[in-house]
């Protein structure tokens, strides 16, 4: 998370909170340390955010506080917009619904001049024409499962044909133009995984959790497929 982010979310913490928050309690919903909380909230109170407390008792936000009102540039509002419009030719259902209601609420916020950027934008993508294979999967709870760190147990077939019942820990959900896939670590192979949703043949949403935390699980895919990259790029550059 970006250090812009993570103070505008840690603001968001605290106007959520009807008691004082430890930075211990902070860092766990924010997937920091402490330490970070400490230096952060220091930012903050040196550009006035009213921001009450010390360590080891807690910090509160002072009612009556409020971000300074979003500002946007034409080429973010075009971005947002473009990006919107394919999550909800794409995406499972609920993300659709939500790409509209983000579309709505920014049309509503942003300069008059800068409206039509959102109501009647200059960039597209195309509806999608494909009928994604995976109907019987619900998507959404997918995303919730790699959320909250849940195991599935699914069934799947390979591009083989080959059939498997596998217990997975899935951390992210890919959505490309014509496949959603779970990227996950697989117990079967003691290994990450890329499962396509519409090949998945069963799934189970166990009340399990796994032992990694979904962020380091993911922190570590990515880094392997930067790793790969890398590779590829060198063997590309040699050959």
């Amino acid at each position: 998370m970006r250090r812009a982010d993570r103070l505008f979310e840690l603001i968001q913490v605290l106007r959520r909170a009807s008691a004082p928050l430890t930075a211990a309690a902070i860092a766990a919903e924010l997937e920091t340390s402490k330490r970070t909380i400490y230096r952060d909230i220091g930012a903050l109170i040196a550009q006035r955010v009213p921001i009450r407390g010390e360590a080891g008792i807690g910090y509160i936000l002072d009612r009556g506080f409020d971000l300074p009102p979003l500002m946007l540039t034409s080429d973010e509002l075009e971005a947002v917009a473009l990006g919107a419009q394919w999550v909800m030719a794409h995406a499972d259902s609920e993300l659709a619904r939500a790409a509209l209601g983000v579309l709505a609420k920014i049309a509503a916020i942003v300069p008059e001049d800068l409206r039509p950027l959102i109501d009647d934008p200059a960039v597209g993508t195309p509806p999608s024409r494909e009928v994604h294979g995976d109907v019987g999967v619900d998507v959404a709870k997918l995303r919730a499962w790699s959320r909250q760190g849940l195991k599935l147990a699914i069934g799947y077939v390979d591009k083989t044909g080959q059939t498997s019942e596998r217990v997975i820990w899935p951390f992210m959900v890919g959505y490309v133009a014509t496949v959603r896939v779970v990227m996950a670590w697989c117990e079967l192979r003691a290994d990450f995984r890329i499962f396509r949703t519409d090949q998945l043949t069963s799934v189970d949403f166990l009340d399990e959790r796994y032992p990694e935390h979904p962020v380091v699980l993911r922190r570590r895919w990515l880094a392997m497929m930067r790793e790969k990259q890398v590779v590829r790029t060198q063997d590309a550059d040699r050959a």
